[in-house]
């Protein structure tokens, strides 16, 4: 991994989940695909992960094909911008040896830095095969863990399993995104107890808990030392909108999180964020409107023609675009509507 590229990891930056771009037909919609990626670097974002949860993993589907075309498209924009500032550029790998270990090959090709491994749809393997499994990708590009929340496909793992996973050498950060902080401390406590606990960067992936994660600092009792570890950043589906706000919020955090007292209003702020995402993310219904509610977000914004998902049974749910009216009319301190409609016009859009 380049030096620059992994200060900045280590640092804690911005990296939001890329959606997909599509056509009222379900066809792709590459100019809507190339308008996103500008506008997370526009909005200072320190990176993008592309096909992972919410870019929809059935791109990876013969019947779509579209895993190679939207990661080049993004690598593209990226390339174009020549930006003299690093950006970290993150690529969902998935399924079992031999596609994860191909679409780690086709990442590196393409320029990535890092692959998001995700271990969703391998249910029947074990903790042991998926270990091995995560140490063939790391021969081939560094690794981002991934601990994915069971209701959209993860599973429950071991502090045994993330203990063994932290000793990998080509494992340089884990997101992580349970939604449940007994299985966010096992990840910190693991990689604390780890020979590798410095090489580890921290990401928060938990959209429901974004503000207090990136507050928190934890510390744990290693072999008689007091061993601490910050999340850093966040690679996180919520940062695909309003996403020059969530430079900023993060800038914000950098600032206080070491002193002695944390304001108070920005525990509050982090409560606004996360009634916000049960809006987007569909909560209420077991967050099966998750990505379409991303998509809606940015089409209301411009962004995106439609909040329409390759599959036509992913959609919004009833009610969820009454709950974005009401957290948009809620919370407007937290949209950067603004900053978009100004980038659309200076680009003629």
């Amino acid at each position: 991994m380049k030096q620059d590229i992994k200060r900045l990891l280590f640092e804690g930056t911005v990296i939001p989940a890329h959606p997909l771009a599509l056509n009222e037909d379900r066809s792709l919609d590459e100019e809507g695909q190339r308008r996103l990626t500008n506008y997370y670097m526009d909005a200072g974002a320190g990176g993008i992960a592309v096909g992972v949860h919410t870019t929809q993993f059935e791109i990876r589907d013969p019947e779509f094909n579209l895993y190679e075309r939207v990661l080049r498209l993004a690598v593209e924009e990226v390339n174009r911008k020549k930006s003299t500032r690093p950006f970290i550029k993150v690529a969902g790998i998935c399924g079992r040896n031999d596609q994860a270990v191909e679409e780690a090959q086709i990442a590196k090709g393409l320029g990535y830095d890092i692959g998001l491994l995700s271990n969703g749809g391998l249910a029947g393997w074990t903790e042991d095969e998926l270990l091995e499994r995560t140490r063939k990708v790391a021969e081939v590009i560094p690794v981002f863990g991934f601990y994915l929340q069971p209701s959209v496909g993860g599973r429950v793992f071991s502090y045994e399993f993330w203990k063994e996973f932290a000793e990998i050498e080509n494992v340089h950060a884990i997101k992580m995104a349970p939604f449940n902080r007994y299985q966010t401390l096992d990840v910190a406590r693991a990689v604390c107890h780890s020979s590798r606990c410095d090489e580890i960067a921290l990401y928060t992936g938990n959209d429901d808990n974004i503000v207090n994660d990136l507050l928190t600092t934890y510390q744990f009792n290693v072999n008689g030392k007091s061993v601490k570890k910050q999340i850093v950043g966040g690679l996180l589906g919520h940062w695909a909108v309003w996403t020059k706000k969530a430079v900023e919020l993060l800038d914000e955090i950098k600032a206080v999180r070491d002193k002695e007292e944390i304001p108070s209003a920005l525990l509050t702020l982090g409560q606004s964020v996360t009634d916000s995402n049960a809006a987007f993310f569909d909560s209420a219904n077991g967050f099966r409107g998750c990505i379409a509610g991303i998509n809606e977000v940015l089409a209301r914004q411009g962004l995106l023609k439609g909040n329409w998902c390759l599959l036509e049974k992913e959609k919004l749910s009833s009610g969820q675009a009454s709950e974005i009216d009401r957290v948009y009319g809620d919370y407007p301190q937290l949209n950067d509507d603004a900053f978009v409609r100004q980038l659309l016009v200076e680009s003629g859009q």
